[in-house]
């Protein structure tokens, strides 16, 4: 039997305007049903934009939008639904405290009364036939994030949706987690779903897409392309531009574009002669709302180093971070920054002493995205500061301005929201703050979460420089390709302990077996 490889979805010069800025312009083009797109892009090239004009969350300025060869008006919600698009955000909607059941009944069609055994005994099995592996009567805040993520898709086919969006789905998943979000959005394909997924990761894209369709600065630039007649190396130059992509370094661009077959680092120059800027002797912690408590933990970082942390997300990497920050009480051991004694002492002294915090979340624990550029980017010095009297704002607004267009930016001025930049640009900010010339130890917790390949290269070209000052880097991330090809040294966590450590050239599937629990 033929397969129906018939239009799912197709637009016709669809624009978007937001006061004077135009977010997507003259966009065209046509997705097949039955198949998994990509739909690939820098930040702030219009691709969440594109994925809420065709949830109805978003109502074009210009342009004709058609779902299964009937026209969309666009701009509805209750429209979109009824004509089988169901989109599933980056950020995660269903209620912490409701359990699965409650969350899968939020928001589904239909009234009526139901008890909390009746609600489980009625989703039990939509979430058995989709193999999400939850127990209706699970509560949304305890369950993992792949997990939680894996519900968000299941009530998004409650209404056997035809065209399923997931807007950034691996961004909040670990290499495993990701893997899984896969197999399920192949075995939705196989049910006759069509899949759009806004990605960010080339490998990806090749990994699961039948189709990669990219947008730059709002408009199309090409696709949907078979992903079978194009390579790494092209996509990456439709993303960021032929000029961009030929000053990629190519250190940057391997863990970027390859795919399974990783071509691990050769090894690297020693650190072990030089001093520590971190040395964690037996540190235990209490229990953190962030995460388990650390186990008699010890962990030097030495000048010039960057130690990556691998681990399944969940097992302490977050309350290591606070550790050294002074955000978890320590109830045993000691931490010394630059060769002092910080147990004991506030984040302001630890600041003083060279520690910088580039935070797991930018837009929460990073930036007030409500404030000012420059506020944000003066917070942590003011911080330091003994005399209110001293501080002079224009002074301030001037530097923010000078290091923000040092570390390339991209702002109207200092007195603009945080809010409004993109999120490599958000990130930037950051960078310029936390990696000042005072800096000796700088924690990085998931810096390029969520960037584009251009943020993403800048992000880490970032990092080797700071290593090359003398900075000592503790680097945490989800991305193993990331950690192999940065680090200087990888440790893995698990429930809190350190349990291995692994010096390159990397073996993943050692080190995939230290974060699981089994040791080589």
């Amino acid at each position: 039997m033929t397969e129906d490889r018939s239009p799912i979805f197709q637009c016709r010069d669809v624009t978007v305007r937001y006061g004077h800025i135009v977010a997507l312009s003259d966009v065209g083009a046509v997705f097949e049903r039955g198949m998994i797109h990509a739909v690939v892009g820098q930040n702030g090239a219009g691709k969440t934009t594109f994925a809420r004009v065709l949830a109805g969350l978003v109502r074009p300025a210009s342009g004709e939008l058609e779902i299964d060869g009937r026209p969309l008006p666009g701009g509805n919600v209750n429209d979109a639904r009824k004509a089988g698009v169901e989109l599933v955000h980056q950020s995660f909607a269903l209620p912490p405290s409701f359990s699965v059941a409650e969350a899968m009944q939020f928001g589904a069609d239909g009234g009526g009364m139901f008890t909390k055994g009746g609600l489980e005994k009625r989703w039990q099995p939509h979430l058995d036939a989709l193999d999400v592996r939850v127990q209706a009567k699970q509560r949304i805040r305890d369950l993992p994030v792949e997990t939680q993520q894996g519900v968000e898709i299941a009530r998004a086919l409650v209404s056997e949706a035809k065209l399923l969006i997931l807007d950034e789905p691996t961004a909040v998943l670990s290499p495993e987690g990701a893997e899984k979000l896969f197999e399920r959005v192949r075995r939705l394909k196989e049910r006759g779903v069509t899949v759009i997924l806004i990605l960010h990761k080339i490998r990806e894209v090749l990994a699961i897409a039948d189709t990669v369709t990219v947008l730059r600065g709002g408009r199309l630039v090409d696709g949907p392309l078979p992903c079978a007649e194009i390579d790494a190396n092209r996509l990456a130059e439709l993303i960021i531009g032929p000029a961009a992509a030929r000053n990629l370094k190519s250190e940057d661009k391997a863990p970027l574009t390859r795919a399974a077959a990783l071509t691990h680092v050769e090894a690297r120059e020693t650190a072990s002669s030089r001093a520590p800027v971190l040395d964690m002797r037996d540190v235990s912690t209490r229990p953190d709302l962030e995460g388990p408590a650390l186990d008699k933990v010890n962990l030097a970082i030495r000048s010039g180093e960057i130690v990556g942390v691998a681990g399944v997300e969940g097992n302490g990497q977050r309350t290591l971070v606070r550790a050294i920050s002074a955000l978890s009480d320590i109830v045993e051991g000691q931490i010394a920054i630059n060769g002092g004694d910080v147990t004991n002492v506030p984040l302001v002294s630890r600041r003083t002493a060279g520690l910088r915090v580039i935070p797991f979340e930018r837009n929460v624990e990073g930036l007030s995205l409500t404030s000012s550029l420059w506020e944000n980017w003066s917070a942590c010095g003011l911080l330091q500061t003994k005399l209110l009297s001293a501080i002079k704002p224009s002074q301030i607004r001037k530097h923010c301005d000078a290091a923000l267009k040092q570390w390339d930016v991209r702002y109207s001025n200092v007195g603009q929201r945080a809010g409004s930049l993109s999120g490599g640009n958000a990130q930037k900010v950051i960078l310029s703050r936390e990696m000042d010339e005072d800096a000796r130890l700088i924690l990085a917790a998931q810096p390029t979460r969520g960037l584009d390949i251009g943020a993403t290269s800048f992000v880490w070209d970032s990092m080797r420089k700071a290593r090359g000052r003398g900075c000592g880097l503790l680097f945490i991330s989800s991305d193993l390709d990331e950690i192999f090809d940065i680090s200087d040294r990888v440790i893995v966590m698990l429930s809190g302990r350190i349990v291995a450590e692994f010096h390159p050239p990397y073996d993943i599937a050692a080190v995939g077996a230290a974060m699981t629990g089994v040791l080589r």
